[in-house]
Formats: C-alpha cells, structure tokens, sequence
C-alpha cells in the first residue's frame, strides 16, 4: 500500500481525534479520506463502502476525463459498479449550469466528481439539491472538497451556499502533482489567507462577541511552516511536498465542518475576490480563485499589518451607507442585495462610540492578540515569490483603477466585519487603496 500523507485527518475521520482544549472527540461529516502517492488499482476499494448498490455518475470535464476521469470509470466498471460516464462539456458554477447538471445524472443514484473547483462545487450543489450523496476524486489541490458549502452564482451574485460535503474526497498525488503549476500556485496561493482570515475573524470577535474557534487554526499551525519551505519543491513535483499541500488543504475544508462557518478561511480577502467575480466584466481575466486570493491576502496583509503595527489606534466614525451610489454601482437588483448585506454591519455613533473607548483603553493589549496570530506581509510575500505565484491585482489582468475599486467597496457584498470597515470607518482605506495595483 503507498505511503499515507494523511496524518492527523485519519484521526478525524474516525472520530478518534481530541480538542486538545477540551478532551472532546471532534469528528467530521466525511466518511472517508485518503492522501496517498497513488490510488491506481484502489478506486473501488475507496468507493465501495460508500457509494454500495448505486448506480454511480462519473462526472468529468474534458480535461479531467483524459486525466483521470477514463481510469476512474473503468476500474469502477470493472469492480461491478454500474456507471454512467459524464463529460461535462462546458462546467460553470451558477443556478442554470447546476439545473443542466441535474438533468444530465438524472438516472443515477450519486455522483463522483473527478476534478476540481467549478466542477466539484457544481456536482456538491447539485447533488445536494438532490438528496444524492456524492464522492471526489481531485485532480488538483484545493480548499473546497471537504467544506459543506459550494459556490454558486445567481443571477451574478455569487453565494456560498449550504450543501453537504462529500461521502469521500480520495486524493492520488500521482495525478495531483502533475497538474499544471499554476494550479499547484494557486492552491497554495489560497491557503495563505490563514492569517488574514483568522484576523480578521478573531477581531470581529473582541469587538462584537462574533463565535470564534481557535481549534481549526491548530490544526493548520503544524503544517504552515512546513508548507511555506516547500514553496520551491512544489515546482519541481515533490511528493512530500504536495502531500502537506493537500493534507492542509484538506484540513482547511475540515474547518468548516467542525465550526458550522466558512469564517476560518474566508473574511476580508474572499470578499475582495468575489467582488472580482461579481463585477469584473469588461475582459475576462481568466484568473483561478486560489490566484485571486493570493493577491487578496496579500493586500489584506499589508493593511492589517498597517493598522495594527501603528501605536496609535484608528478613530471611527459612523459607517457611511449611501445607497444611490451602491444602486449605481452594481445596478438596482445586486444593489439592493449589497444594501442588506453591508446595513447588517453598518456602525451607528453609539457602535463607534463604543469601539473608540474600547480602541483608547485597550490598544495594545488588542493588537497583542491579534498580533499573534498575524503574519508579516513579507513573510507571505516572499512565499509567493517562491513559488512564481501572481502577486497583485494587475499580475491577474486587472485594471489598476478596478482593484482600487476592488479594495474600496468589496465590503459592501458581504457582512462580514473586517479590517477593510475598520480602515473604511477610520478614513484610511481610500489612501490605502490609491496605492494599490
């Protein structure tokens, strides 16, 4: 049998696994998990305990067909499954692309995504709506394959929306670590948003008692350090270093499941990204999420470590909600759905009244905590650079004046309170944002 690169995630799976914190068991509503350096000749061994009597989708798109998508139908074909191959010619991740989906695995029992990103997500949503379960097969890293939410545009407003993570997320890092490298870039690219995530989470949580969980973040910490070394080594295909690739990956999606919340990983940089997507319409950039993330996270970096690292705190002034120019920005219908969102956050004087006293008595003791678990610029900045990864707004295509736009109004899509509403609240971010690019 190939060598296991799951480490900690076996024990989660079984249940086996304690909160350090708490003596607790923690378990995951996933199944099954396998990171091994190959899973040929093992595919029906993985499936067969979940996926028992079901006649099975086998959902590919072109490429991923070719790539491991044949070999996956046939082994599982050839174990007795019944199977109906699907190569799905043109895969988006929005309503109508999930209804076409639905009808294409109509005859079929449950789904096995072979793929990644819009392919997966789709198949997790649509299963979902279903009551199908489903299994994966990545043939690329990513954060998405464990969490129990999938990404899916409605009439251009991207949401990420409930569903159910898989039954089994089965990683070959034979086939994973011959993706193409700017997937590998990306993927890890992603995973950089750890520390921005986790600040700006943990600040909404010491100014508004928003439900914090540090465990996740433990799970993470063993392999960070790990994961910026191998930087360099991911570009040249290395085993072990694809294996903490995927294995915090993994572990990243998990998060989410053991808090009930996609807030672990996502804040105040995936806000900026799905403006990106939202919004960005003139060219297609052609960009992958984890590369919009990268440069995102960097960003949100640079401003949190502004704002946190100056001895003096911010003064906030009321939120500044004007819904003409919102209208007018995104046009009535995603305007009025920006609105709703932004108002749930939207300070008043006796919020900012509250938070300057707050900001004045405990300062320090604040950036303390928050500094501890935020990481400095150049250390994400250097990663990237290791790695050949894209590193601002316009290495992705962007027009220097649509990130700027990017980095002043993306807070208004989502209510999640981040650094971007302390610096827009305080009077900062619009001089912050001019030097961006």
């Amino acid at each position: 049998m190939s060598e296991d690169y799951g480490g900690v995630i076996n024990e989660l799976v079984t249940g086996e696994w304690k909160d350090p914190l708490t003596g607790q068991p923690i378990s995951v509503d996933i199944n099954s998990i396998a990171i091994k350096k190959s899973l040929d000749g093992m595919e029906g061994e993985l499936v067969h305990p979940l996926h028992r009597n079901e006649k099975l989708a086998v959902v590919a798109d072109r490429y991923t067909y070719e790539v491991l998508g044949r070999r996956i139908g046939s082994a599982l074909r050839s174990d007795g499954f019944a199977i109906e191959e699907i190569v799905w010619k043109k895969p988006q991740a929005d309503s109508e692309s999930v209804e076409e989906l639905r009808h294409l695995t109509r005859h079929c029992d449950a789904l096995i995504a072979v793929g990644a990103g819009t392919l997966n997500d789709s198949v997790k949503y649509a299963s979902f709506i279903d009551k199908k379960k489903y299994s994966v097969f990545p043939t690329s890293p990513q954060l998405a394959y464990g969490t129990p939410t999938a990404s899916i545009s409605f009439g251009g407003f991207k949401r990420s929306i409930t569903a159910l993570p898989a039954q089994g997320v089965f990683f070959d890092l034979s086939v994973i670590s011959q993706c193409p490298i700017r997937l590998t870039r990306s993927a890890f690219a992603d995973l950089i948003c750890r520390t921005t995530a986790q600040v700006d989470w943990l600040m909404s949580h010491l100014l508004f008692g928003t439900e914090y969980h540090q465990l996740p973040y433990f799970l993470l910490a063993h392999d960070e350090d790990k994961l910026f070394g191998h930087a360099k080594a991911l570009q040249e295909g290395d085993f072990k270093a694809f294996g903490t690739l995927v294995r915090m990956c993994a572990l990243m999606g998990l998060a989410v499941c053991i808090t009930n919340t996609s807030h672990p990983g996502s804040m105040g940089e995936h806000m900026m990204s799905h403006y990106i997507d939202m919004f960005f319409h003139d060219v297609n950039p052609n960009t992958l999420h984890g590369e919009q993330v990268g440069v995102t996270s960097l960003t949100m970096s640079r401003l949190q470590n502004l704002i946190l690292n100056n001895d003096v705190p911010p003064v906030l002034k009321p939120t500044k909600l004007k819904e003409t120019d919102i209208n007018a920005r995104y046009g009535k219908e995603i305007g009025q759905q920006c609105i709703e969102e932004f108002k749930k956050k939207a300070l008043d004087r006796k919020e900012t009244d509250r938070i300057n006293r707050y900001f004045s008595e405990n300062w320090k003791k604040f950036t303390e905590k928050l500094g501890a678990v935020m990481l400095p610029y150049e250390k994400l900045s250097a990663a990237m650079r290791d790695i050949g990864a894209v590193t601002t707004g316009c290495d992705l295509g962007l027009p220097q004046a649509f990130y700027q736009d990017v980095v002043l109004y993306s807070r208004e899509v989502r209510d999640r309170f981040t650094m971007l509403d302390i610096a827009a609240d305080s009077g900062i971010l619009e001089a912050f944002a001019a030097e961006c690019r």
